[in-house]
């Protein structure tokens, strides 16, 4: 980029044909005909200089001219220049009043070696010193794309562009224009939305895609500064974004079975300073699934644990809006299940955290507020117990997840996360069908954590059948099952007519009991009698069970191996009656009993329908 008008500042800002690297350089008005008397290595490249043009303007070269012993100098070595034999080039074409231009690619290499050199005013004046400085202040900081260019040239010229306070400048200058564009934009773009009051900004920041060029640490500080001239956070959380997509695009997913340390040194830099500047310039504005990216590739680059913790804490704050793909984080670890489930652990101990300051402490002993259903923190538990469920039924099938971490994720949510447990139930079945070398103590430990009072009628049905549960587990669904059925029945003879269920049977319309309700409270006096029946049948079926058990001791006392044959044959035996048992508590009796009450329901109806006609003969009489 060439300065353009401002050219008229600089005298030797027109391009001029210069003499190459390793070639003489000469100066066609002074010194055609005088041969060169130096050499002055830089950087293992050479040039054929003189002393005179390069001592009246060089403080550096002049001082070893001088200090020489040798009275005849013939090489000047020079170490450590920054910019290289490129930014020395540039410093001895000046010094032979070359005409060159400043531009944004080159002012910070001219001011880094004119510093080196010492080319300063009190050798000669408008020094390169001076005329880098004029560039500097009138064209490239008053600009932000200019001080961007600027900025991403510095790289290389350590520490000297630090020394002169070049990257501090174009640090300042980027958040400064940006805070001025951001302000200017937004007022010109602003309007007020109708009916409403409300006022909307539309402007777009250019420069969050063009700070993704910068090195991380130079972005780290513009950042910081950004935020202290109140350049607005959603513009920042979107730059931070743009910049993990743009640097770690080239990152490869490590394999489970991939083994050595990994070698991303500058990938693991970024995301730490990433994740750092979300935490101490508090970034609320990224997305979640920005997160999950970022918690994967810190896993992938092995980064600190602070910055993981960090990161698990901010999804934890939003863990409702997640979804299950999210959490299927792979693991890392050789020895460890396919997933990350401690990961996971973290999270969900860091939602009930953030679960439990919302609640203040003011919980019911339900484990919820006065609201009930309606309550924020309880709606989001629930989300995150479906959620659960859903991870809990993906990582059972693993055959190296360990019996201790899946019960540990299961008893770590409350239990009013769960309105039912037909999904945990699904998720600890899919466990015990991937894992049958789990003992008998392990299957009950694990099936305890199963609420059979929530299970749904077809998980009951299901689990009454489910020759991998332990048979207390059956028997315990059953027994529930057989409750909840006695429990409808007994309060469905109080509420009004809107409550629907047996209530509507027995009350009419109008609230008064009407002259069927005699032969229908027989009928629900019979379904009360069947009902004592199977409650009968379930004490048999417990006693049987108890007798299985004593069996099953005494055979494992005398060392009779063929009797583990028999025993496991009384046991399906059992499951079979307890299923059948199962199917006559929800049929009410099966197809006979069914059958006997249509009959008694029909003779009833007629015998109360020749009542109501002789009641209404009577009644006619007595009006007569």
């Amino acid at each position: 980029m060439g300065m353009g008008s401002d050219s008229a500042a600089f005298p030797f800002s027109t391009t001029t044909t210069s003499p190459r690297f390793c070639n003489p350089i000469s100066h066609t008005r002074i010194f055609s005909d005088v041969a060169e008397d130096v050499t002055v290595s830089v950087d293992g490249q050479s040039f054929l200089l003189h002393k005179f043009p390069l001592v009246s303007r060089c403080g550096r070269v002049r001082k070893m001219v001088v200090d020489s012993k040798d009275t005849d100098l013939l090489k000047l070595e020079l170490v450590n220049v920054p910019g290289g034999a490129f930014a020395f080039e540039l410093a001895a074409k000046f010094c032979y009043g070359s005409n060159f231009e400043i531009t944004t690619a080159n002012v910070a290499h001219l001011r880094c070696v004119a510093e080196y050199l010492e080319m300063t005013e009190d050798y000669q004046e408008e020094n390169l010193i001076f005329r880098t400085e004029i560039y500097l202040n009138e064209i490239v900081l008053k600009n932000l794309d200019k001080s961007l260019e600027v900025l991403c040239k510095c790289d290389g010229l350590d520490p000297t562009v630090e020394e002169v306070g070049l990257v501090d400048r174009c640090v300042d200058a980027i958040a400064m224009n940006a805070s001025k564009e951001q302000l200017v934009s937004g007022l010109a773009h602003l309007e007020c939305h109708v009916g409403s009051g409300k006022l909307h900004t539309h402007s777009q920041d250019w420069w969050v895609e063009d700070l993704s060029a910068l090195r991380i640490d130079h972005y780290r500080r513009v950042i910081t500064a950004m935020r202290r001239n109140g350049v607005r956070p959603e513009s920042i959380g979107t730059s931070i974004t743009h910049y993990a997509q743009t640097s770690l695009k080239g990152v490869e997913r490590r394999h489970v079975w991939d083994s050595g340390p990994f070698v991303g040194d500058d990938q693991r830099m970024i995301v730490e300073t990433l994740i750092d500047l979300l935490a101490t310039e508090n970034i609320t504005t990224v997305t979640l699934s920005f997160l999950f990216g970022m918690l994967r590739m810190a896993i992938e680059v092995d980064a600190n644990l602070d910055c993981r913790i960090e990161v698990e804490k901010r999804i934890g704050l939003q863990l409702e809006m997640a979804s299950l793909d999210d959490l299927l984080i792979p693991s890392t670890q050789t020895s460890d299940s396919m997933f990350d489930v401690d990961t996971v652990h973290r999270i969900l101990v860091n939602f009930l955290q953030r679960i439990d300051e919302d609640d203040s402490g003011e919980l019911s002993p339900c484990g919820y507020d006065s609201e009930g259903l309606k309550s924020p923190s309880h709606s989001s538990v629930l989300k995150v117990g479906r959620l659960m469920d859903g991870y809990l039924a993906e990582i059972a099938p693993d055959p190296y997840l360990k019996l201790q971490k899946f019960m540990a994720l299961i008893e770590l949510l409350p239990d009013y996360a769960r309105i039912v447990d037909d999904g945990l139930y699904r998720a600890i079945d899919i466990y015990l069908k991937a894992h049958p070398s789990l003992t008998e103590s392990e299957c009950k430990k694990l099936c305890k954590l199963i609420d059979c009072q929530k299970l749904s009628q077809d998980a009951s049905s299901h689990a009454a059948q489910n020759d991998r549960l332990p048979i207390q587990m059956v028997v315990r669904v059953l027994y529930f099952e057989q409750l909840r059925l006695k429990s409808s029945f007994s309060g469905g003879g109080s509420g009004g007519c809107g409550d629907g269920g047996l209530s509507q049977r027995f009350i009419c319309s109008s609230g008064v009991p009407s002259s069927c309700v005699s032969p229908q409270r027989d009928n629900y006096a019979s379904l009360r009698r069947e009902n004592r029946e199977l409650k009968l049948e379930i004490s048999r079926m417990r006693v049987r069970l108890t007798e299985l058990e004593r069996e099953q001791g005494l055979m494992k006392q005398q060392g009779m191996r063929g009797g583990d044959g028999r025993t496991g044959e009384h046991g399906r035996a059992f499951l079979a009656s307890l299923s059948r048992g199962f199917g006559r508590i929800s049929m009410f009796g099966g197809p006979a009993a069914a059958e006997r009450r249509r009959r008694k329901k029909s003779s009833r109806s007629s015998q109360g329908s020749e009542g109501k006609n002789r009641r209404r003969q009577k009644a006619s009489f007595a009006y007569d």
